[in-house]
């Protein structure tokens, strides 16, 4: 769905809107509503094929600006311009990119959240989302670490293994004899019989 220029966007948007939702390549009749329904059949024929390649939605699904990514023929002028003025006329900021000259990340979030683009006192950067990233992965590992469980390490039985070594682990175990088979690293058992979709 999206090329290498685009994908690296895509990852950077994420970055930029680490609070928001990024779709990629949704048509503009998704989220854009014609004035008076009764010319509402013309508008969705004239736009249905007119998208951008990444729309920026708030969690409760209302979209906040639309990315457009410069690919190797460009966009033509009446396209930029026809997404230019609908976006507008909706409230919803519109940005052309090239994969190898990103904006900086301030500049992007005011331009599509306005004032709401930072929390007061607090200045969003690469560097903090970085560390906030790692504060919560450390915060599940201990979590995860201190959580009891009743199931022990898996370790080998030493005392019940007639012989030492990996061999003996394999000869002892219950799916090397019985009704079962190795097959491309599966265990399934001889008796299975290829089930019916209804």
């Amino acid at each position: 769905m999206a090329s290498s220029a685009e994908c690296l966007v895509w990852h950077w948007l994420n970055r930029v809107f680490f609070d928001h939702h990024i779709m990629i390549k949704t048509p503009v009749t998704r989220f854009t509503l014609p004035s008076s329904k009764e010319n509402g059949a013309h508008w969705y024929q004239l736009l249905s094929g007119v998208y951008c390649t990444f729309t920026v939605c708030a969690s409760d699904g209302h979209v906040v600006g639309c990315v457009d990514v410069i690919g190797p023929s460009g966009i033509s002028r009446s396209n930029r311009q026809l997404k230019l003025t609908l976006l507008s006329q909706c409230g919803i900021a519109y940005l052309v990119v090239k994969p190898n000259r990103l904006p900086a990340l301030s500049e992007v979030r005011t331009e599509f959240l306005g004032d709401k683009a930072f929390m007061p006192g607090n200045k969003v950067t690469d560097d903090a989302i970085v560390t906030t990233a790692h504060q919560l992965r450390t915060a599940v590992h201990r979590l995860r670490d201190q959580r009891p469980s009743d199931f022990g390490r898996l370790e080998p039985d030493r005392g019940n293994s007639s012989g030492s070594g990996p061999e003996s682990l394999l000869s002892d175990s219950d799916f090397s004899s019985g009704p079962w088979q190795q097959a491309d690293s599966f265990i399934a058992p001889l008796d299975s019989r290829p089930a019916t979709l209804h």
